[in-house]
Order: structure tokens, then sequence, then C-alpha cells
């Protein structure tokens, strides 16, 4: 017969129930931000964080627990639908069935943080060599791409007429495995700043 999980505070003591039998030193606390029905969040001594909700008021045996991960936005957190029949069978449950898809999801996660990393060092780097091209450029980041704008402003001779601005635009695409330039001005202020560019060192 399935736990009688009515009231937050039922569902509090029957998820303390379930860390104690996934004997994995798991603690328990609040869920804030759920909003379909009661919750807890389930962390064990290796810091892998369970969400336990009741996600259906209407069938409050049928729980789903999600599996967290630290980059949740890009890699969807498994999960699993389990019934309340006791606090032991959840604790299998999750040991059975979601523990090897939460180790299969951290696995990618993994990957997915090391390419992320090594491709803004590349950016970066890229967009370093640039900018050193041209002196007083600013640097924005927008992954995953970076920015870099030159700009050269000549006031006019005597105090009449708009200003003169020059400007240069380099975008660095991922990786900094290409660039797109922009360029607008005078030749003779935008011109030495595209032959520098030419001239970077490769790698």
């Amino acid at each position: 017969m399935a736990e009688e999980l009515k009231t937050q505070q039922q569902f509090d003591a029957f998820a303390d129930a379930v860390a104690t039998a996934l004997e994995t030193h798991c603690r328990t606390t609040p869920l804030p931000g759920y909003a379909r029905g009661p919750a807890r969040l389930i962390i064990d001594d290796e810091d892998r964080a369970l969400r336990l909700c009741q996600p259906d008021a209407h069938r409050p045996p049928r729980l789903q627990v999600f599996a967290g991960l630290p980059n949740e936005e890009q890699i969807a957190a498994p999960s699993i639908q389990v019934s309340a029949i006791s606090a032991a069978h959840v604790a299998r449950e999750i040991t059975r069935r979601l523990y090897p898809l939460h180790a299969q999801a951290m696995e990618r996660a993994a990957r997915l943080t090391t390419y992320q990393q090594a491709e803004t060092c590349a950016r970066r780097a890229a967009a370093a060599a640039v900018a050193a091209a041209l002196p007083g450029a600013r640097i924005e980041e927008e992954p995953p791409r970076t920015r870099i704008t030159w700009q050269h402003t000549l006031g006019p001779a005597g105090q009449h007429g708009p200003a003169q601005v020059d400007s240069l635009c380099v975008v660095v695409g991922p990786s900094g495995e290409w660039v797109q330039v922009d360029a607008c001005g005078r030749p003779d202020s935008t011109l030495p700043m595209l032959t520098a560019l030419t001239q970077m060192p490769r790698e």
C-alpha cells in the first residue's frame, strides 16, 4: 500500500526515510521553486543531488525523481517515475534505474564542460591577438563569440560639422576558428589597422 503523502510535512518525513534507505549518508533540504506539489532535495555524500517531487496532486502516490546536473540548461536531467509504496522501494528504484542514468548524464556534462573550457581558452587567445593589433580596442564576450571594437574619432577642423569616426569591428568565432572584420572610415586610418590584423602571428 502506498504511503500517505498529502501534506508537505508527510512528504518531508518520507523523503528523510528515502535518504536513509539510500545508505549514502544523504541529507535532505527544502526544494524552493517547485510549484506543482510537495518536493524535497536529497543530497548524498558525493554531492549528487536528487529532486524528489509529487507532480500530480490527484495521484499523490506517483512520484518523480530528477537527478541534478551542474548544467541542466544544456543537458536534460534524467528522471524516473516511481510509486511511493515505501521509502525502501523508492530508494531501490533510484539505485537501480536512476543512478545509472545519472552517471551517464554526469559523464556527458563533464565532456561538455571540458569542451567549453577549451573553446573559451582558444577563442580568448585569438581575441587577445586581435586586440593587440588594435590598440585601445574594446573586447566584449558574447559566447560563443567575442566582439572586438576599435574606434578613432577625429574632430572637424574648427568647431563646425560632425566628427569623423573611423571604426573596425572584429567578431571572433567559436574556438577562434574564424574572424569576421567590418571596417568603416577613412582609408588612412582604417587601412593601417587592417594591415596590422593581417600581420597577426599565426600558431
